[in-house]
């Protein structure tokens, strides 16, 4: 026990595998703990380091682990896969995340504290809740061409009125049995979105009540949305190197296929976090927008306004997104606001 270097810890819901080894890598044990013994067989391990894959349960394992003294590390499952010999069992999954831990190089997560998965849980219901509603907009609308009856797209048909007295226009041909249907699906799409402006407002109260997402608004294109999805997914922004490590981490940066000395560019990567790439993506599109009705645009309104004129609107906001990542990382880095270069 006392020559352990690193335990890898295969997680589940009610039996962990644990494989120990020494500073030079050899096996000190590898047995099977069940939950409530988990806490008990590391309490007896000295402090060392402890890896897990980052997955479901990771982070509250994480906590727990640290506060009994150990270094955890956290490590995305695509980077423990190459270390398993063999056909895969529990056994071998551990020994595999011990020897990825063994290397610096190796990536890892950073461990989330409970208010950051707080806010994250809050971000995936509601993102949820929006592709819901999405869902059974694009029904209703589907169920009435069905019937030759055509509705204007977007949400204010639904939130003024105008589908239900639609409906109600046409409740004889369209029949009592489909009325009865086409109702409830109304019923169901605003029953969603008042959920959804009820997230989006309680999101709004988290930010003006929050310091640092305060300094995040001051940032075009980013919102209570995007500046309480920042905070939750960054937590620490000294775990990046720079700003663009950060946006590397949630894919904005163009893929590389490069051999023979000859790089070669491709499109963005798309890896890491998508939500966070795709809400920063929208806050792109409306800061593009945005600097593009301005009358004395500053100097970053200007390079994207110049970028679409080239290369056209789809690039510039990929561009913009990708620049406005690193700008909100050095405002949560440097603990200052966003301020306009003339």
């Amino acid at each position: 026990m006392n020559h352990i270097s690193i335990v890898g810890i295969d997680l589940a819901k009610r039996v962990f595998q644990l494989h120990a080894v020494d500073h030079k890598g050899r096996q000190v044990f590898s047995k099977k703990v069940s939950r409530s013994g988990l806490r008990l067989t590391l309490a007896q391990v000295p402090p060392c380091r402890v890896a897990m894959e980052a997955c479901g349960g990771a982070h509250y394992w994480a906590r727990e682990i640290q506060a009994l003294g150990h270094e955890v590390h956290l490590i995305p499952p695509q980077y423990v896969k190459p270390f398993v010999l063999g056909h895969k069992s529990d056994a071998r999954d551990a020994r595999a995340i011990a020897e990825a831990a063994a290397r610096d190089a190796t990536p890892r997560v950073a461990t989330k504290t409970l208010e950051q998965q707080a806010l994250q849980a809050m971000h995936r219901v509601r993102s949820r809740a929006i592709a819901d509603r999405t869902a059974l907009g694009n029904e209703l609308h589907g169920l009435l061409a069905e019937m030759g009856i055509i509705m204007a797209k977007g949400h204010s048909v639904f939130r003024q009125g105008e589908v239900r007295r639609l409906l109600a226009e046409h409740r004889t041909e369209l029949g009592d049995d489909l009325f009865v249907v086409l109702d409830d699906v109304l019923d169901q799409w605003l029953a969603l979105d008042a959920r959804v402006r009820a997230y989006d407002q309680r999101l709004a109260r988290l930010a003006k009540a929050t310091p640092v997402c305060q300094r995040l608004l001051s940032v075009p294109g980013i919102g209570p949305v995007n500046a309480t999805l920042l905070v939750s997914h960054i937590g620490d922004p000294g775990r990046f190197a720079n700003g663009r490590s950060f946006s590397a981490s949630i894919g904005l940066v163009p893929r590389q296929h490069s051999s023979g000395g000859k790089e070669r560019l491709m499109s963005i990567s798309k890896r890491g976090n998508g939500e966070v790439r795709r809400q920063l993506v929208h806050g792109s599109r409306a800061a593009l927008r945005a600097f593009q009705r301005q009358q004395q645009p500053d100097r970053l309104a200007r390079w994207a306004c110049s970028l679409a004129a080239r290369r056209g609107a789809a690039k510039a906001t990929i561009a913009l997104a990708n620049k406005l990542g690193r700008i909100c990382w050095a405002v949560m880095a440097r603990d200052t606001a966003y301020a306009a270069t003339p």
